[in-house]
């Protein structure tokens, strides 16, 4: 009797795995989505047979107000929608569908990335700059995720951090970048959207950049940790955070610095340390940079938010010319500023530099294409890297 209800038990498990089987059949499960093509051309399919209209949206696009623009994908006699672009230069890209006007995620495509509220997929086309993004066959850092004790903050908080290859049986000392994500970001924002990881492998192996740890902390000095990884919950990520840039995030880095030099081995020193951010990230960079002015040797902004909101009342961004002037007797080795074209934050930029130009601060200078995005960021940190350290 036993044996008999086992085969019963067995036969409907297959039958149930053949069902299943022809469901992801019928429903799309065998469509490749997104299908890179050797012209560099990229095809998307999305099977939804009584669907009235399907889009594709991609930041490939041009955009309207931030929002990415789309294309009316094709249907065939099979149900499946399909678009396929012009070539595209090497990059990663991020994409999602509108069925019906309802915008949903790429089926076909399990390459996720979260960025504040929104989830999107992703591809890469290789054969230029975004062969930096991939992983290699070259050897590889750790990434963990650790908890600090933030004193100036009042409790515990979530932190990223890439250690080189090697790190782990070395005994030497390394330096330290420290990486700033932007408003609405978080610690995981570089090392998901930004790549960190595959770039600094990759560098390092090519011996373009100097083996060195980067640090990716929480700006958002409310938080624990990013969305979903704190005692919080899982909560709906939101785009702006109290205290994202009054001043108690630059008061409380120290308390980063200090975590990272007591349990890693590095280089406690000026010249043993960068500090770089993109946006919010870049504000922070700026201003802990000349408020500690003895902290760093090395500097960058990536299209950053410059100037405190006129109502905010810090001692942090106190004697603006004063405390630049400071840092720039004290001396360091680099300064470097990337901003696009079309940045809505390109004015502030301009005037900044105009304004370090007036006292005499020298600084190296990247004007590049397009505006406030990720193909920008990750662009100016494989710039940025090799220039580290050196």
């Amino acid at each position: 009797m036993k044996n008999r209800f086992l085969s019963v038990v067995l036969f409907l498990g297959l039958i149930n795995l053949n069902v299943n089987a022809q469901q992801a059949l019928w429903g799309g499960g065998q469509i490749t989505s997104p299908e890179i093509n050797t012209d560099q051309t990229v095809t998307f399919r999305y099977f939804a047979p009584d669907a009235k209209e399907v889009k594709i949206s991609g930041d490939w696009l041009p955009s309207k107000d931030w929002v990415p623009g789309s294309e009316i994908m094709n249907k065939n006699e099979n149900g499946v929608w399909n678009f396929t672009t012009s070539a595209l230069p090497s990059d990663l890209y991020s994409y999602s569908f509108i069925v019906d006007g309802l915008k949903t995620t790429d089926p076909n495509n399990v390459y996720l990335i979260r960025d504040v509220a929104m989830v999107f997929n992703v591809f890469i086309v290789g054969g230029g700059k975004a062969d930096l993004y991939a992983v290699k066959i070259v050897p590889h850092g750790s990434v963990t995720r650790r908890w600090y004790d933030s004193p100036s903050i009042g409790f515990n908080r979530r932190i990223t951090i890439y250690t080189p290859p090697g790190y782990e049986t070395s005994k030497e000392k390394y330096p330290v970048l420290y990486l700033l994500h932007g408003m609405g970001g978080d610690e995981e924002a570089w090392i998901a959207l930004g790549r960190t990881s595959q770039i600094m492998d990759n560098l390092i192996a090519q011996g373009k950049a100097k083996p060195m740890l980067v640090v990716m902390s929480n700006g958002n000095v409310s938080q624990e940790a990013a969305p979903g990884e704190s005692s919080l919950g899982l909560y709906k990520p939101t785009f702006e955070l109290p205290n994202t840039m009054d001043g108690k995030f630059e008061e409380s880095f120290r308390d980063v610095i200090q975590f990272v030099e007591s349990n890693y081995r590095v280089k406690a020193e000026k010249s043993g340390r960068a500090i770089a951010g993109l946006s919010m990230g870049g504000f922070h960079s700026l201003h802990i940079s000349r408020y500690y002015t003895k902290s760093f040797d090395y500097v960058g902004l990536f299209s950053a938010a410059i100037l405190p909101d006129t109502s905010v009342t810090s001692k942090i961004y106190e004697n603006l010319d004063a405390t630049l002037e400071t840092q720039m007797k004290n001396g360091y080795k680099l300064y470097w500023i990337g901003m696009g074209k079309t940045d809505f934050l390109y004015n502030d930029g301009k005037a900044y530099r105009a304004r370090l130009d007036k006292i005499g601060m020298k600084y190296t200078y990247l004007e590049s294409e397009g505006g406030h995005t990720w193909t920008n960021w990750r662009v100016y940190l494989s710039d940025f890297v090799p220039l580290l350290f050196r």
